[in-house]
């Protein structure tokens, strides 16, 4: 994050978190993706881009966070999917070209991907 430097600064940053936190109360949705090192380097970037995209291009507003390894080295990059009301779902070695079914099915129609998923959270 850079410097504020000004309060014209700091009002610009509380309203971008004030507009995160719409959306994310507005829609339910939170998409996380693992980007420590080891997701990096198994491609979490370009799959995060891919997410970002996809989600322009079919105008879904959703939270996309990143957290840092979790573990699971060999499964990266980790996507994990949270929707109001339903259970977290982990998927496992996401590419980008996976992104535009996996936010098809699942954001869209509401079905989890079986095949690409590793487990689940149930809500509390």
């Amino acid at each position: 994050m850079p410097k504020l430097k000004s309060l014209e600064d700091l009002k610009r940053v509380r309203e971008q978190a004030q507009e995160d936190l719409k959306v994310r109360l507005a829609t339910g949705t939170k998409i996380t993706i693992g980007m420590g090192t080891c997701g990096i380097a198994a491609g979490a970037r370009e799959t995060m881009h891919a997410i970002l995209d996809e989600l322009k291009k079919r105008e879904i507003d959703a939270h996309v966070t990143t957290t840092g390894c979790i573990g699971m080295c060999v499964r990266e990059p980790l996507v994990d999917i949270e929707q109001a009301g339903q259970a977290r779902v982990t998927y496992v070695n996401v590419k980008p070209d996976m992104v535009p079914r996996l936010i098809e099915e699942h954001l869209i129609n509401g079905n989890a991907v079986e095949e690409w998923a590793i487990g689940r959270l149930p809500t509390q």
